[in-house]
């Protein structure tokens, strides 16, 4: 079963996993062409267009969702449907498998009492009719829920307790001691006789004679008739299906006939691989389409940078001077294309829960994701790398010829699609991004070290050569540079003849004489040019006769290795599988262990209490808490013909239709509707949470508008339970606490506030758990447990705070909400399939039919008589055993039914007396509120405590967040360190050769990576944590400019460490300190590694915060650490970057003052002492000496003669002293410190920058 029949058996997860940036019916589409039956298994005459589009139409009607057929589906970022709605979408995709067996885990979770009832029926007709077997774990269901199960299996501890008919199993416990309550569904009553804390005996009964443990409850099972005629069951099963053969021969039939032709009989897939990866290509390609923002800005940076790169490199002459500058530009452009593509590698890690859960459900190959990425990236990276390579040759003016641009595009794109295949394969390797991240750090800089370009492949050390053949990157740009070359010529003119004219020295031919010499590597005596050829064989050791023959075929061979081991390792060695795993706690301290012994202390004195005090209903509250820490100031909370319209494509769109309410102090209202009604956004709306559309109405607090601390005056526990996962339950309570109670409640208060919200919440035994390892419920206990920390003084707001608990759960947190309530809190929560003790437990409703109408609004009255009154005399007449919550909504017809009655519900309301009396109660609520006098408050305060409280609070978090991620941390030392060794194993212990000078500059220049490492890793946590601020700074807890300062400050001692570490392995392995500053000049260079360390943590940041997302954020890195790179006077020398440039950005550019502060530091007064094979040999005129002949070219432009009185064979070194090598580059020894807080200032900078975005993007459309 598990190999060949693995897609007949389905588990449709609690989550909700999407891709969001399809549409409902794309999502279905994509599910229904890798499912689609064989001509064999559909109906004659049925295409699979007509098959695919039938089945979709029909799952969308039965979920009561064709509506959002061309919506997005959304997630947390991108608006789509609502969370009832994704939830559809995934019910409806499981459906679309077509499976035999179909496993749904709180499947209506998030779905309305109606809707769920209709989705249930709708499981019972396809598994009576298509004799599916279903599986499903149901949280609150209701009582016509429950009826439609042929089994039930009640589960205590991982212990079966009952398995038989759903009719029986009330009866069962009730014969096993255990007593129901009035009006409880059988499923309520079932969980409650496993919770300890809500079961009660029947008369005369108690735990000594009754079984309560999950040991006891499970033995008494298998000694019960059920666990019998279970065994008996299973066994004549088990013979009938070894005797009878017919129905699994039917059963492989069908299996058959559904496969499409070429599909093995033992494959557990439908549809054939390349039939698996054309359905997966138009999806990604679909997905990469509809995703315009990333798109938009991918291809807009790539283009700018070659606008920008081909400015720089304008019209490269053919000349001497040129080689070097025309090597760079092919250089970059390949460099920039390569890098573009490190951002696969958050892009794949994101995709994996997808990957998962589709592959679960067989409806492709994981290797079928590979190919059809490539394939449907191609058109787009094809668009963007051609038009990229388009402005930069053309601008550079490299070789004008059809055969040399269609060669350069050609070595380029396959480089670009080799790279990305690197990356994904990083991906497919690791089961984190920061272990992926530090490997791939780890490679690049080498890659590119050993390109062949700043090294030759002759000057290779010994020991680190070998990268050079294992490097893809080696065979393109040998590739394009070859290409190049071996087309031109290179006129040896200006710098590259010695001697020459220059300064005082007016002597010398203006072309090349007889006496002079071309320094251009490949140059020949009596030659006035250099061929291409000859230049790449001396100064490379490269032959042109390699580009097809090795370069070329071994690119290709690299692409196709890269793409076959992603398939390998997705395929047998897939990085996304792992269950569920344990809580973790955090190491208690001498507080914690306090704190943690009194909360057992008093959890064991109310259990003594309890079972002493034996029976009690379950609205009776629970004794034995602080009252005072509960009671809050009591003030009415109105609105009135509240309107909210959102802009559509089009126009605008209505979302919710004069709505009219009010809550009370001391009162529990219920927000009802269907799925999809608006419920959420009524909620947010009064929560003062939208910032999109446009909202009319009139919000009061006591008749008056509501103020500046209205946010931080409410609580809202949100739907998505969002915290910082490394917290634990009690920090993430304290942080509350702290940041939202007043400032003047001493922090002591505060603290055993929190214990007592612990307490209540029953959250004891979890208060030192890490809050990433929580389960479902607790989470979600949390999210409103960090909201009641803040102590509201006005309301609190929850949205379907019930949703993923079960019955028992459910009731006890309604319980506490309850006694809330009776403290004085006004409490509005949104609330979906309470059963009828639960909808009993709220005093007041307000319930919406889809579309944002209100249908109802007012009291639910003792045994929900007030609303069945109301609904009875419109013609509605409730049931005695029907649930009110149910009935209601079927009444309204929220679901597939037809409504009750010809007039709609909403009419029937606006007609209606209690409509005009909610009208008046409104107007009496003002009245009132006006005349109660509001006390001197000054002005109001939009948070509860001083920037500086915020700003200590939050960097603690931070902190411990980043201690408490030791990965994060391990990885970008890993990075630093073996980034920095690797390149000064490169440059090992350099000495006073003028090759040594230039290794020194390439030494220093790779500081400029510093920035890019630190952005790269840095921005995937800095946006993730922006979608906590978000949550957390719609209440007003703390400032965009704490949060964005808190960030940085939790990253200055780790970049401390990085930078001392990159440091100590580059200074002194590559033997720094040997020019006039000495060892001292290696203290300035740690300010200088230490001030970029800095640098690239604000520009990430910053970066980050003008990101909606990491993919977008991934594009930028590329783009600026190129940009800034290039105009720093290294790989394009100052003399030759176009005056444009030249004349501003080569000052502006932050690299150049890192470079300029390192290279007068390390250079100056440093000896240059050419070696043999570095010196310019030149014959003077006949009776002349070389310092007679060269003197005056010496005195004007520097360097040395090492035989000035020869008369033949002069050797000319281009340097005599390292300041020879960074004055013409306007870089002067006592501007070093100048520059070095001149780079500092770029770091302030970056963090304003930061604040700001911070302050004014959010990215957070509600």
């Amino acid at each position: 079963m598990a190999k060949m029949y693995k897609g007949e058996v389905v588990y449709n997860q609690e989550d909700d996993i999407h891709l969001a940036t399809l549409t409902v019916g794309q999502t279905l589409e994509f599910a229904l062409s890798v499912k689609t039956p064989s001509k064999d298994g559909r109906l004659p005459g049925l295409t699979k267009h007509q098959f695919n589009n039938e089945v979709r139409s029909m799952l969308l009607k039965m979920l009561n969702i064709p509506h959002t057929e061309n919506t997005y589906v959304g997630d947390e970022f991108v608006r789509g449907v609502s969370g009832g709605e994704r939830k559809r979408v995934s019910i409806a995709e499981t459906m679309a498998t077509r499976a035999r067996v179909l496993c749904f885990d709180n499947s209506t979770r998030g779905l309305d009492a109606s809707t769920a009832l209709d989705f249930i029926k709708s499981m019972r007709v396809m598994t009576d009719v298509l004799g599916q077997t279903t599986f499903a774990t149901l949280y609150q269901a209701g009582e016509g829920i429950y009826e439609l199960f042929d089994k039930v299996i009640v589960l205590d501890k991982g212990r079966q307790v009952f398995f038989g008919p759903p009719s029986e199993a009330r009866t069962y416990f009730e014969n096993l001691g255990y007593k129901p309550l009035p009006r409880q569904s059988t499923a309520d009553y079932l969980t409650g006789c496993t919770d300890p804390n809500e079961r009660q005996f029947a008369p005369d009964r108690s735990a000594d004679d009754v079984p309560c443990s999950s040991e006891e409850l499970e033995q008494a099972f298998l000694a019960s008739s059920y666990a019998e005629k279970m065994r008996a069951e299973l066994k004549g099963y088990r013979e009938k299906m070894e005797n009878e053969k017919q129905d699994q021969i039917a059963f492989r039939e069908a299996v058959l006939a559904d496969k499409k032709r070429g599909v093995s009989k033992k494959s557990p897939y439908t549809v054939g691989f390349f039939g698996q990866v054309k359905a997966l290509t138009i999806r990604q390609f679909r997905m990469r389409l509809q995703d315009k923002f990333t798109l938009v800005t991918g291809f807009s940076l790539s283009w700018i940078l070659a606008i920008i790169i081909g400015s720089a490199y304008y019209n490269l002459p053919l000349t001497a001077a040129g080689a070097f500058t025309r090597g760079s530009v092919l250089f970059v452009a390949l460099l920039t294309c390569c890098l573009d593509t490190f951002g696969e590698l958050p892009a794949q890690m994101m995709g994996r829960p997808i990957l998962k859960k589709q592959t679960s459900y067989c409806l492709y190959r994981p290797a079928a994701t590979v190919l059809a990425n490539t394939l449907a990236d191609m058109p787009f990276s094809f668009v963007r790398v051609t038009i990229y390579n388009i402005i930069i040759y053309f601008m550079t003016g490299l070789d004008r010829s059809a055969g040399a641009f269609f060669t350069f595009e050609l070595m380029v794109y396959l480089a670009y699609l080799t790279m990305q295949g690197f990356f994904r394969t990083m991906g497919n390797l690791f089961s984190s991004f920061h272990a992926a991240f530090r490997i791939s750090a780890f490679f690049v800089p080498n890659m590119i070290q050993y390109v062949g370009y700043m090294i030759p492949v002759t000057q290779m050390k010994r020991w680190l050569f070998w990268i050079y053949y294992i490097n893809p990157l080696t065979y393109a740009f040998s590739g394009i540079i070859e290409n190049e070359f071996m087309r031109i010529n290179l006129a040896c003119v200006g710098a590259y003849v010695v001697p020459r004219n220059g300064g005082d020295a007016v002597k010398y031919p203006d072309m090349l004489g007889p006496n002079q010499i071309c320094t251009l590597f490949g140059s020949t005596s009596g030659q006035t040019e250099v061929s291409g050829r000859a230049y790449l064989s001396a100064g490379y050791g490269l032959d042109v006769s390699d580009l097809w023959r090795r370069n070329f075929v071994v690119l290709v061979g690299f692409l196709i290795t890269f793409q076959i081991t992603q398939m390998l390792l997705i395929e047998y060695y897939p990085k996304y599988t792992g269950g569920g795993s344990a809580i973790v706690y955090a190491r208690p301290t001498k507080n914690s262990k306090k704190l943690n012994e009194a909360l057992q202390q008093r959890k064991a004195l109310r259990h003594k209490a309890e079972d002493s005090k034996g029976d009690k209903t379950p609205a009776e509250p629970e004794q034995g808490y602080n009252k005072e820490g509960l009671e809050v100031h009591r003030r009415t909370f109105t609105w009135e013909a509240i309107n909210y319209n959102v802009p559509v494509a089009g126009g605008t769109r209505r979302l919710l239709h004069d709505v009219y309410g009010y809550v009370k102090p001391g009162t529990l209202t219920a927000l009802m509707g269907a799925s999809g009604a608006g419920k959420t956004t009524c909620l947010d709306v009064l929560a003062q949470r939208k910032n999109i559309g446009v909202i009319s109405g009139n919000m009061l607090v006591d008749g008056r508008p509501i103020g500046a601390d209205f946010a931080r005056g409410t609580a809202y526990a949100e739907q998505m339970d969002v915290h910082e996962g490394t917290a634990t339950v009690r920090e993430a309570m304290q942080f509350s606490a702290h940041l939202r109670q007043p400032a003047h409640v001493p922090k002591e208060e505060k603290d055993a506030y929190v214990e007592e919200m612990i307490e209540l919440l029953e959250l004891q035994d979890l208060a030192d758990a890490l809050v990433f390892s929580l389960g479902v419920e607790a989470r979600k206990r949390l999210t409103i447990g960090v909201e009641l920390a803040s102590k509201p003084e006005l309301l609190l707001f929850l949205d379907e705070p019930t949703s993923g608990l079960d019955g028992q759960s459910a009731w006890n947190l309604v319980r506490f909400l309850k006694k809330l309530a009776a403290s004085g809190q006004a409490i509005l929560c949104t609330i979906h399939q309470p059963s009828s003790l639960l909808f009993e437990s709220f005093d007041r409703l307000l319930l919406l039919e889809s579309g944002g109408e209100t249908v109802y609004f007012g009291d639910i009255g003792p045994d929900a008589c007030v609303l069945r009154e109301y609904f009875a005399r419109h013609g509605a007449v409730c049931p005695a055993n029907v649930n009110p919550a149910e009935f209601m909504l079927d009444a309204i017809g929220a679901g597939l039914a037809p409504r009750i009655g010809n007039k709609d519900w909403k009419d029937v309301w606006l007609d209606s007396l209690e409509y005009e009396q909610t009208r008046q109660e409104i107007e009496q609520l003002k009245r009132e509120g006006l005349a109660y006098p509001v006390p001197e408050k000054g002005e109001e305060a939009t948070y509860a405590t001083s920037f500086w409280t915020q700003l200590y609070e939050v960097t603690m978090r931070n902190n411990w967040a980043l201690w408490r991620s030791p990965d994060y941390v391990f990885s970008r030392l890993f990075v630093h360190v073996f980034i920095s060794l690797f390149i000064s194993l490169s440059f090992l212990q350099l000495g006073h050769s003028s090759r040594d000078l230039q290794y020194r500059v390439f030494g220093i220049f790779w500081l400029s990576i510093l920035p890019m490492i630190v952005m790269a890793q840095i921005q995937p946590l800095w946006i993730f944590n922006r979608r906590i601020f978000i949550r957390e700074s719609s209440s007003r807890i703390y400032s965009p400019y704490v949060f964005a300062i808190g960030q940085l400050i939790g990253e200055i001692p780790y970049s401390v460490l990085c930078a001392f570490a990159y440091w100590v392995l580059m200074v002194w392995p590559m033997g720094f300190g040997q020019g006039a500053a000495g060892t001292n000049g290696n203290g300035i260079i740690f300010l200088v590694v230490l001030f970029m360390e800095f640098f690239g943590v604000g520009l990430g940041q910053f970066v980050g915060a003008i990101s909606p997302n990491i993919q977008t954020a991934a594009l930028f890195n590329p783009f600026l650490g190129l940009t800034l790179s290039q105009f720093c006077g290294v790989t394009i020398p100052y003399p030759t970057l176009a005056r444009f440039w030249r004349s501003w950005m080569y000052q502006l550019d932050p690299y150049t003052r890192m470079l300029s502060a390192t290279l007068a530091t390390e250079l100056h007064g440093l000896i240059i002492q050419c070696q043999p094979d570095e010196f310019s040999i030149f014959s003077p005129p006949s009776g002349q000496t070389c310092q007679q002949w060269a003197g005056d070219f010496v005195n004007a432009t520097g360097g040395y003669l090492d035989n000035p009185n020869d008369s033949a064979a002069c050797r000319y070194c281009q340097y005599a002293v390292g300041d020879q090598y960074f004055e013409p580059l306007h870089i002067r020894y006592q501007d070093r410190w100048r520059d070095i807080w001149i780079l500092f200032c770029y770091f302030v900078f970056n963090i304003f920058a930061t604040i700001v975005a911070s302050r004014l993007l959010r990215y957070a459309r509600r």
